[in-house]
């Protein structure tokens, strides 16, 4: 990537919009004028997650789609765009989502270059993990990963975020903050980071890709996938019947739950979906609120919401996680056993699964 002198910063004014879709119009069409009515007649998919999916921000889940389009009387692929087509327009497409005021584009590049003196910042320090800048700058993991993605400019973060950013770069105030990304992007080093940050033709590939896998999921009926190990115990006359679902789990390092076989059975709630599953807990990640013995229900048809339990799917195992969010309505899963902090909202909506039941020993 060849240098670009300062009025040449790249700005990609919709890289918020990585799932353009057609939710909001046929959302109208349906008759419900105000989102709030539609998360009302869909209560499984909090309202922070709906909106978000609608003004395109995160990528729903197949299972999403299908609630969606069933509260409108419609095909699930019927939300989907193509984004290729001849008239497609993001920026058409997201004027409704925006508040109409004309962006600063002074601060929308540095916000980039903020973004990308921050990753070269982590990438020439191998001890600045994204735990230590926590611990010992004060910027959660999910600042951290909105400021390196550019996603506010720098006059809308408030006051404790700027202190941490001058202390991670050492810096006395703004000006100096400013100064400094100032000379680093014109001696070349923030080249390599530019282009991932503010790349109109990345974004575009991504949401391909992604509205391809979707509309690949939702092209299978959702009643081909397979269904857990069920089994029903003989009741009284007219009693309802006991589901059992298979308890996995054995614990790994740092937290972890490897999803082993186990011969044990659980008992599921009457609205978990067909692969819930159980998985033991094996060390109290979450406090003593939980322990180890315990056993808890986890659904992958459902999606966590603030204030519940989440199992989030990592490379080697599951990891359990307290659900909240922060004050801008981004979920947050917690760990307090090791102290972890995780935005959900980043995560392939595909790992993450709600917890709908627990049983303690």
């Amino acid at each position: 990537m060849s240098r670009a002198a300062a009025g040449e910063i790249p700005v990609d004014l919709y890289r918020c919009f990585v799932f353009p879709n057609r939710m909001r119009e046929q959302r109208h069409a349906a008759g419900h004028v105000r989102l709030l009515r539609l998360a009302a007649v869909i209560p499984e998919i909090p309202y922070i997650r709906l909106s978000k999916i609608e003004r395109g921000e995160v990528v729903p889940r197949a299972d999403e789609l299908r609630r969606i389009a069933a509260a409108f009387g419609i095909a699930p692929a019927a939300l989907l765009l193509d984004i290729d087509a001849p008239g497609f327009d993001i920026a058409r497409w997201a004027e409704p989502f925006l508040d109409g005021t004309p962006p600063d584009m002074a601060e929308e590049q540095f916000a980039v270059l903020l973004g990308a003196a921050l990753r070269a910042r982590r990438t020439g320090d191998p001890a600045l993990t994204i735990a230590a800048i926590e611990r010992s700058f004060g910027l959660p993991p999910v600042n951290l990963s909105r400021i390196e993605n550019a996603q506010k400019t720098f006059d809308r973060w408030g006051a404790p975020v700027r202190e941490a950013l001058l202390r991670l770069f050492d810096l006395a105030n703004e000006t100096e903050l400013r100064a400094h990304v100032a000379a680093l992007h014109a001696s070349g080093m923030l080249d390599g980071y530019l282009a991932n940050i503010a790349n109109p033709t990345l974004r575009h590939e991504r949401t391909r890709t992604r509205i391809a896998e979707l509309a690949t999921t939702l092209a299978t009926p959702a009643a081909d996938t397979p269904a857990p190990v069920v089994a029903a115990i003989a009741a009284a006359p007219g009693a309802a019947s006991v589901r059992l679902v298979p308890v996995l789990g054995t614990p790994l390092p740092h937290g972890l739950i490897a999803d082993t076989a186990t011969t044990e059975k659980a008992e599921a709630p009457h609205a978990a979906g067909p692969r819930a599953f159980g998985l033991r807990v094996c060390r109290a990640t979450l406090g003593g609120g939980l322990p180890g013995q315990s056993v808890v229900i986890v659904d992958p048809d459902r999606f966590p919401a603030p204030g519940g339990l989440a199992a989030l799917r990592e490379e080697d195992g599951w990891r359990l996680l307290s659900v909240g969010a922060d004050r801008d309505g981004r979920m947050i899963g917690f760990s307090s056993n090791p102290e972890l902090e995780i935005p959900l909202d980043d995560r392939d909506p595909a790992q993450i699964a709600g917890v709908v039941a627990a049983i303690f020993p």
